[in-house]
């Protein structure tokens, strides 16, 4: 028997789950009446796919577990009859029913799903645009949005501070060094986080906490760290800064890591590396409270303030070395817009949550809810199809909806998905 290609076992778990069937003169593949009176909670873990259903078969209620497939052979196929987990089943629930050998009461349910929902699934799966449900997503009203951009905000916060768990376990819950690297993946976004967290775990803070009063030192560490005080410079103020990394690398055992490592292309003369570490050095040389100072601030102009530094005059005329300008051009208010919405608010509802601090947490959301949208191509696509972001909140969410569900086509674990193919039930 052949089975749409499209039909995947997710969508007869998201069928059951919601009810999606025509739930009256339900009968067993062996004629006896069914009524599902709970469908049960579904099962994340190894094990039947629901568990503690509620069903009445015949003149019996039974109370277990419900088991899904495409086709009743499936249970074989994934060997279930040597899986005591599987042993106490009240219901088979398959799409197709091509096996009696099971003694298990069977629900085969083709005949009792609208082939529209079907339809509706299998253009989602076939969408090409922006995202699947591009020309349906503005008809979902706005309050279902607000109540899932909350949900997928949340979600993205969690994977952040996952990460950032793990990172202050490893530095023996310091949280001055833990916001050093958080700062300086930050201050490489986007195409130099990874480099810049680098020369921040090969230089600890406590080293450059020892130097940040002097701005030469400040630099000198983290660009020797980052491997750009290699070269053969003419310019004295980078022949200082190669004394100066010499005389602190011998000094601290450092190892700097390989130039090649940082992105030149495709990046504004604003954003280059070298702009981006004397930023991120004046930062700590001019911030020397910079956790205590986040953790007062009653603003997001308070923040925005402390997130605004002037490097050191020599980066105010240089992009590269050796090479001067008339001006440099540093990071402006959406480089520290961007700062805000991506390190310091969602570490701020960090430190809140693991401090069980109630006052960080709803600082850090009132402050994103005031920030505006950020303005990028994905949240510019977005506009152009009805769904527009009105703050740093509802942009965020809605980045993270993209990666995460659309571009996935993850429709099934969408609360938008879900509605819209709710609604084409009737």
């Amino acid at each position: 028997m052949s089975v749409n290609p499209l039909l995947r076992e997710e969508l007869l778990q998201f069928i059951w789950q919601y009810r999606l069937y025509n739930q009256r003169n339900l009968q067993s593949t062996h004629g006896e009446k069914i009524l599902v009176l709970h469908p049960g909670s579904r099962n994340l873990h190894d094990g039947p796919d629901f568990t503690a259903a509620s069903i009445r078969i015949g003149d019996t209620r039974w109370m277990g577990n419900v088991e899904l497939h495409l086709r009743s052979t499936d249970w074989y196929r994934h060997r279930h009859q040597h899986d005591k987990r599987y042993a106490n089943i009240i219901l088979h629930v398959v799409f197709y029913h091509d096996d009696d050998r099971l003694q298990v009461p069977c629900l085969e349910l083709q005949q009792y799903v609208p082939k529209m929902l079907l339809q509706h699934y299998n253009t989602l799966k076939n969408a090409v645009g922006f995202v699947p449900c591009e020309h349906q997503a503005a008809t979902v009203p706005w309050l279902w949005w607000q109540s899932w951009l909350e949900r997928l905000l949340a979600n993205r916060w969690e994977q952040k501070m996952l990460q950032w768990q793990a990172w202050l376990l490893s530095t023996g819950n310091n949280w001055e060094e833990l916001l050093y690297r958080i700062m300086a993946e930050g201050f490489g976004l986007p195409l130099n986080a990874a480099p810049l967290l680098d020369v921040a775990r090969s230089l600890p803070y406590r080293v450059l906490l020892r130097y940040r009063h002097q701005s030469l030192l400040t630099e000198a560490l983290l660009f020797g760290q980052g491997g750009l005080l290699q070269g053969d410079y003419k310019d004295p103020y980078m022949v200082s800064l190669q004394k100066e990394f010499r005389w602190l690398q011998h000094k601290h055992r450092l190892v700097p890591m390989a130039a090649t490592r940082w992105e030149w292309l495709r990046v504004r003369p604003a954003g280059f590396p070298t702009m981006r570490i004397a930023a991120f050095a004046a930062l700590w040389h001019q911030r020397p409270r910079l956790l205590a100072n986040l953790l007062e601030a009653a603003t997001v102009e308070d923040l925005r303030k402390l997130l605004t530094t002037t490097p050191t005059s020599y980066w105010q005329t240089h992009y590269k070395p050796d090479k001067r300008v008339a001006k440099t051009v540093s990071m402006g208010i959406n480089g520290v817009n961007g700062l805000l919405i991506n390190v310091v608010l969602p570490f701020l509802y960090f430190y809140g949550k693991m401090k069980s601090s109630l006052f960080q947490q709803q600082k850090a959301l009132d402050m994103l809810f005031r920030l505006p949208a950020e303005d990028n191509v994905v949240i510019r696509n977005w506009k152009k199809h009805g769904i527009v972001a009105e703050n740093a909140l509802e942009s965020q969410a809605l980045l993270q909806l993209k990666k995460w569900h659309c571009d996935q086509k993850g429709c099934l674990g969408c609360a938008i998905g879900v509605k819209l193919l709710k609604g084409s039930v009737g």
